[in-house]
């Protein structure tokens, strides 16, 4: 039987598309292609370079909590290389989380809002 394999993009809709790009190269680093988007490359994630990386899927309780303060209906996690640096990066920035950093079993976790009212999760995978 033919089967997903995994997640091949994410898309959302933004009251303001250009802010909120500028937002995410300017604040986490992201590369948006002359198309308008980007490509996450597993080849440039360290993590992926020691351990198979893998993408979760997961779907939350509707009436739960997990996404707040953020009213939206979706929330991504962006693995990114080193969650210490970035916090202070973001600090720095005038961004604050709105939870952690907090330690894992599977890596390192932290929390942000964007500009658009979405929590953002961050997470340095572990290595194996």
């Amino acid at each position: 039987m033919a089967r997903v394999t995994g997640i091949g993009g994410v898309f959302f809709k933004a009251r303001d598309p250009e802010a909120l790009k500028k937002w995410y190269v300017d604040h986490l680093g992201v590369k948006i292609e002359e198309w308008g988007g980007a490509v996450f490359d597993w080849d440039a994630d360290r993590a992926a370079q020691s351990a198979a990386g893998m993408t979760v899927w997961h779907l939350a309780d509707a009436d739960g909590t997990w996404f707040e303060p953020s009213q939206a209906q979706l929330m991504i996690n962006y693995r990114v290389d080193d969650l210490v640096e970035l916090l202070a990066q973001l600090a720095a920035q005038g961004v604050e989380p709105v939870k952690g950093p907090d330690e894992e079993f599977n890596g390192k976790f932290a929390w942000v809002m964007d500009p658009e009212g979405n929590k953002v999760e961050l997470w340095e995978p572990k290595d194996p």
